[in-house]
């Protein structure tokens, strides 16, 4: 069985293969590209990336771009980045079937003079090349090719809290015995600056755990009063779901705290007296990505 890595690899060196070869050799790396793209595994993502495609329809539709100039046709590609993708595979999938067919191809949309391989280069540097380097992420993302911020890991850790200062400390001491540096707002430097640009200028963390503490009392016009985490809190907390993910935060609560219907359906661990909340949170870390010594965990 391919591997992922070694079936990308092979797709990689059959398109070095094409870019390199001459007039006469030119069909083998090709049809080697088409075999590879239609390997077992990738069968699910290139029905997803095809599924509703017209080649034909896409190749009448370009073709109509063609001025008095040899050369001049355009191809109409698609908005869609997965729609571009499923073509330019059906197209390769021609190709490989017919490689004379690459020659016109090339002649058609990228003509440079009369040096048939001219047009086969032009082709592969600027449809095949840019397409085996987008469907490899398309494939190993699972069809997820939004582009998203990586926040890169690091030991720090924010902690987001109300009043209850013991419920911080503990957080604090906890995280700092299992080799976290916990970042604690009124413990850096203020410069100058309002809250919300201290949070921001101390947010280069990967991870944030967020203190649910019954600090203030609220209610509807008229309703009886219920306990309330501070609203400083419920502001950063959607802070750091928007930069980090909700992957990445960790909400505690300690009492009973009304929850906010924004964020209905989000999991809260409750901080209890035990070690409940430690493992929990241990476990949410390591899923994040870092390393977790659990024996330290479970002191």
């Amino acid at each position: 069985m391919i591997t992922g890595n070694d079936l990308f690899g092979q797709i990689n060196n059959a398109v070095l293969d094409l870019q390199s070869a001459q007039l006469q050799s030119y069909p083998r790396p090709l049809k080697t590209l088409g075999r590879l793209l239609l390997h077992p595994d990738l069968a699910a993502a290139n029905k997803a990336l095809t599924e509703g495609l017209n080649l034909d329809q896409f190749l009448e539709e370009s073709a109509k771009t063609q001025g008095g100039m040899v050369g001049s046709a355009q191809l109409v590609w698609p908005d869609s980045h997965e729609q571009t993708l499923g073509l330019t595979l059906q197209l390769i999938e021609r190709f490989a079937e017919n490689p004379d067919s690459m020659v016109d191809f090339g002649h058609m949309y990228f003509y440079s003079g009369n040096s048939v391989m001219s047009g086969v280069q032009a082709v592969t540097s600027q449809i095949i090349i840019p397409f085996a380097r987008d469907y490899k992420a398309y494939v190993l993302s699972h069809g997820n090719v939004r582009p998203q911020l990586v926040v890169p890991l690091t030991n720090k850790i924010f902690i987001v809290h109300g009043h209850d200062g013991e419920a911080r400390e503990t957080v604090a001491r906890f995280l700092g015995t299992i080799g976290f540096d916990p970042i604690i707002l009124h413990e850096q430097a203020n410069r100058g600056r309002t809250i919300i640009e201290k949070v921001e200028a101390n947010s280069d963390v990967s991870f944030a755990v967020v203190l649910l503490t019954p600090d203030d009392e609220g209610n509807v016009k008229g309703g009886a009063p219920e306990p309330r985490a501070r609203q400083n809190v419920l502001l950063e907390l959607g802070y750091f779901i928007g930069r980090l993910g909700r992957e990445n935060v960790c909400a505690l609560m300690r009492g009973r705290v009304e929850i906010p219907s924004d964020f209905a359906g989000v999991v809260w661990t409750p901080m209890d007296d035990g070690n409940g909340w430690r493992q929990a949170l241990g476990k949410e870390l390591q899923a994040a990505g870092h390393q977790i010594d659990w024996n330290k965990v479970m002191r």
